[in-house]
């Protein structure tokens, strides 16, 4: 009320004063839009006095911060101080209550170091200061978020609460871009002093001794903020050094990083430089490829394998090609015994540039060698038969994928199953030459190896004899079948056909002069050369019968039965006989049982002449008398009958004729017919 009355005087003696002073009383009164108008008045007027502009610029900032306009208050203050710090002082402490008072201090602090950190920006607000280009308004658009304007503010902070760390922190890092280092050390020397574990102050210290060349004491400050295990606080404090500054930092921090890596490879050492290096990779912005792959390292030899794994993959989102991060990530794998992972990285950096990768296999451990060595041959062989078996020309990269893992291979380890993969390759490729050039300079002119004889036979077959491709081929049917079958894939159908002729003929001489066991390589590559022909199956199938392999041999004839859609009663009798005796040999006696009865069903003349010559009649009967009597004690009386039925056309025991009565017995009040 007196200001009102003093207002509405004729004189005009203190009009601004009084304003601001009624702006104070309206504010305190909660009244916002009046004091807010009175303040307004102040700030816009012609002629402004500078302690009635102070006053309204903090009552103006106090009533910006209930809006939630942070930056807009803190650009009052700015102003505030900027016209008189001292009278800003005493505008805080007689003016804002003690409850308001603390927030005014956060916000101020926050808002300031934002805009050191610049992260706030006048343009979406200036609006507000463009009403009226008058008195203070354009003055406010001066210097808003320049590192004084933001050390006056800090100035005003410390004067306010000389005990608080933040507000001196804020006063140094606003010397510290006025470019007024030794000010800023001394402020902040002051504040360790009181707190020698502070990191964020360690942190700023450590950059402003190696900006002045004390690198030894730069090395002491950053230990200390590795030890304080707040390395976090490094991210809001590089937005604040200047960017040559920031290279600095992290170029000292790698370097010192590969320093220590030089040592000793001890835990501790190896988590120093794990520190060093995120240093490095913060003041980089987030982003410095090789100190990602240096740390990414460091992780992998202290175990931590996914924490290692998330550093290759930051590198490869930057660049998805990069060998060192598809190499290292394919150790990792490796390492966790995650096979797919490991293949596929790895493939995709040789794919790259095979002469880094090579190496850094060579570094690793034999057993580790021997384990990624032998997951690619695998899945190198795996496609590689799939590539081949389907028929289709292979695609260019597929088979571009495979020459270069596989000439990897035998760099990386001379072993002879990576000369014969790599030849296998060059062969799919159509590289014919080339892959007979490879084979005889690793193996020589007349290779000893088996698995090297064979494919040199294939490279050689238009060459030579088939008669003499032939034998080496069979040793391998001895050795790998499936290899066999994967080397008739070079083959064309007209050479098929004649290896096949040539050795079941060989395989016929070898069986009269009772070689059976090499007689059984020329038999297996006369089954595979002619796509299981039933011919050569029965071959290989008595060949087998004579070493005593009944299992194989019944698996022969199991596929021979199969086909019978074609063949005459005669042969599939003859078959059936052949199986039955197998199934005899492996103690399957039902089974046998039907298969004879299915041969005397055909041609009963020929099966009694087959089974007088083995098992012979007398031991079959036997036979047909269990198992008829084991379907008669299950009361089977039909089965039992059948089988007695047939058992005595081979011969008339006198068991079965016996069981034959009491199966009639049995089956008198019905017919088992």
């Amino acid at each position: 009320d007196i200001c009102e009355q003093l207002l509405a005087a004729e004189q005009n003696t203190y009009h601004n004063t009084l304003l601001a002073l009624r702006g104070f009383c309206s504010l305190h009164a909660q009244d916002h839009p009046r004091a807010l108008q009175d303040f307004q008045r102040v700030i816009e007027h012609d002629s402004p006095h500078p302690n009635s502009c102070i006053k309204a610029l903090c009552g103006r900032g106090l009533i910006r911060i209930s809006g939630g306009s942070n930056y807009l208050t803190a650009l009052d203050y700015i102003t505030a101080c900027q016209l008189k710090l001292e009278e800003t002082i005493f505008t805080i402490k007689s003016y804002v209550p003690w409850n308001q008072r603390g927030l005014l201090l956060k916000v101020l602090q926050e808002e300031g170091q934002m805009m050191l950190q610049k992260k706030r920006y006048p343009g979406s607000s200036s609006a507000s200061f463009q009403k009226k280009q008058t008195g203070l308004c354009t003055f406010l658009t001066l210097k808003s978020r320049d590192a004084p304007g933001v050390f006056q503010l800090a100035s005003l902070l410390v004067e306010l609460d000389n005990s608080d760390e933040a507000s001196r922190i804020l006063c140094a890092d606003a010397l510290y871009q006025m470019g007024r280092g030794e000010e800023a050390h001394k402020m902040l020397s002051l504040v360790l002093s009181r707190n020698p574990q502070r990191a964020p102050v360690l942190a700023r210290l450590a950059l402003l001794q190696l900006k002045r060349g004390l690198v030894y004491d730069g090395n002491q400050l950053l230990k200390r903020v590795i030890r304080s295990g707040d390395s976090s606080c490094l991210l809001p404090i590089l937005d604040i050094f200047q960017d040559e500054d920031r290279k600095l930092l992290q170029s000292h921090c790698r370097w010192r990083a590969l320093a220590i890596l030089k040592g000793e490879q001890e835990a501790a050492a190896i988590r120093e430089a794990i520190a060093h290096l995120s240093f490095a990779i913060l003041a980089a912005g987030g982003y410095a490829e090789d100190c990602l792959l240096t740390r990414a390292r460091c992780y992998g030899c202290l175990g931590q394998m996914k924490t290692a794994i998330f550093d290759f993959n930051a590198v490869l989102k930057e660049d998805p090609r990069n060998v060192q991060a598809l190499s290292g990530r394919g150790l990792v794998h490796l390492a966790l015994r995650q096979q797919k992972e490991a293949v596929q990285d790895l493939i995709s950096a040789l794919k790259v540039e095979a002469g880094a990768v090579i190496p850094a296999i060579l570094s690793l451990k034999p057993e580790a060698q021997g384990l990624v060595t032998g997951w690619l041959l695998q899945h190198g062989r795996a496609t590689l038969t799939e590539l081949v078996a389907t028929k289709d020309p292979p695609g260019e990269e597929t088979l571009g994928d495979l020459l270069t893992m596989a000439k990897a291979l035998t760099k990386i380890c001379k072993a002879a199953q990576h000369h014969i993969f790599y030849t296998d390759v060059l062969m799919a490729s159509g590289e014919h030459q080339e892959a007979l050039r490879h084979l005889q300079e690793a193996f020589g002119h007349c290779p000893a190896e088996d698995f090297a004889r064979a494919r040199l036979a294939v490279l050689q077959l238009r060459s030579r004899n088939v008669a003499e491709a032939a034998a080496p081929l069979s040793a391998l049917a001895r050795r790998d079948e499936k290899d066999l079958a994967f080397l008739l894939n070079f083959v064309d159908t007209k050479q098929q056909q004649h290896l096949a002729q040539a050795a079941a003929q060989e395989g016929k001489v070898l069986m009269r002069g009772h070689h059976h066991e090499k007689a059984l390589g020329y038999h297996s590559l006369a089954v595979l050369a002619s796509r299981d022909s039933p011919r050569h199956l029965r071959r290989r199938a008595a060949c087998l019968m004579h070493l005593e392999k009944h299992q194989r041999a019944l698996k022969d004839m199991e596929k021979v039965t199969q086909g019978h859609c074609c063949n005459s009663p005669k042969t599939r009798a003859g078959d059936h006989c052949c199986q039955g005796f197998l199934l005899l040999a492996l103690a399957q006696e039902e089974a046998a049982v039907q298969h004879y009865m299915e041969a005397l069903q055909l041609d009963e003349p020929l099966a009694l002449g087959t089974i007088t010559n083995c098992p012979g009649r007398a031991s079959l009967t036997k036979t047909f008398h269990k198992v008829a009597q084991n379907n008669f004690e299950k009361q089977r009386y039909e089965e039992a009958w059948k089988i007695t039925d047939y058992g005595l056309k081979i011969d008339k025991s006198t068991e079965l004729q016996k069981l034959k009565a009491r199966l009639k017995r049995e089956a008198s009040s019905c017919s088992i017919h």
